[in-house]
């Protein structure tokens, strides 16, 4: 039956009205996920985008939570959901790109994957640089770091995402996702820049300010030497009787970065670092 001139006008706009519709509803669905790692930026600062979501997880490989011992320590794996954890970090790669991990994967540093102790095998976790703001989705396929001060061991990738590899050690965030796809998962989520340094306080300024005493020595050619090295507004400040060389850091306004300050220096290497508190 054939349709009459005005009723195929109607049928013809109403199917252009729906498919401008589902045009508009896709360029929307489109702009919800442009926060990843090639979304937009503001202020410097790229878009956190949404943790992947996992619809096909792969098993836990057998045998990778079974109690183990490493050095004389034994170590439990468990399945740990609120798992939420500040800690340091190390990083590691060409010593054994290409050798098989824990699950049984090859290891590949350019990816972004990590190890730790006791979490199921594979799965994700979110660790965030807490000295810039840097977050990713991490892959965790081995075991490790069997260093007491450290909670995770990233992959060379992982390192240079967080902004981690010249230092070689920093503190972060370690939360735990839950299982991982069968293949990959490891996603940049947040790239920030550093903050900058704390201003240096002022002849005639008032107020507390928060000092890090990094070492002292006797010998002053020493203190230098160290305070060089450190750079990062580090500086060397001679006791009253020329006895003793302070290597100092700062000042912060905040105790709480200072005291993130701290734990960065004695990461460095300085375990007996000291907070101070002076005007």
């Amino acid at each position: 039956m054939s349709m009459s001139p005005l009723l195929l006008r109607r049928a013809s706009r109403v199917a252009l009205v729906a498919a401008a519709t589902a045009l508009l509803a896709a360029c929307a669905s489109a702009g919800a996920t442009s926060g990843g790692p090639s979304g937009p930026t503001r202020g410097g600062t790229r878009l956190a985008a949404a943790p992947p979501v996992v619809t096909d997880p792969a098993p836990i490989v057998s045998g990778t939570m079974r109690r183990y011992q490493i050095r004389g320590r034994w170590y439990q794996p468990e399945e740990q959901p609120n798992y939420d954890q500040v800690g340091l970090a190390s990083w590691y790669g060409d010593q054994f790109n290409g050798r098989p991990t824990a699950t049984g994967e090859r290891f590949d540093m350019h990816q972004l994957t990590a190890a730790h102790k006791t979490l199921p095998l594979p799965g994700l976790v979110e660790v965030t640089n807490l000295a810039n703001g840097r977050r990713v989705v991490l892959r965790v396929n081995d075991r490790g770091p069997f260093v007491d001060d450290r909670i995770i061991d990233l992959s060379r990738g992982a390192a240079e995402a967080l902004d981690l590899l010249n230092r070689g050690v920093g503190e972060v965030r370690v939360r735990y996702l839950g299982r991982a796809p069968r293949l990959g998962g490891g996603t940049v989520l947040q790239v920030a820049e550093a903050a900058p340094p704390p201003p240096v306080a002022q002849p005639g300024e008032t107020g507390n300010r928060y000092w890090i005493e990094v070492v002292a020595y006797r010998d002053q050619p020493q203190a230098q030497s160290v305070a060089g090295r450190i750079g990062r507004s580090a500086r060397v400040q001679a006791a009253t009787d020329q006895s003793m060389f302070r290597v100092l850091m700062g000042p912060w306004n905040d105790a709480d970065a200072a005291e993130r300050a701290r734990r960065m220096v004695m990461a460095d290497g300085f375990a007996d670092a000291l907070l101070i508190s002076a005007p």
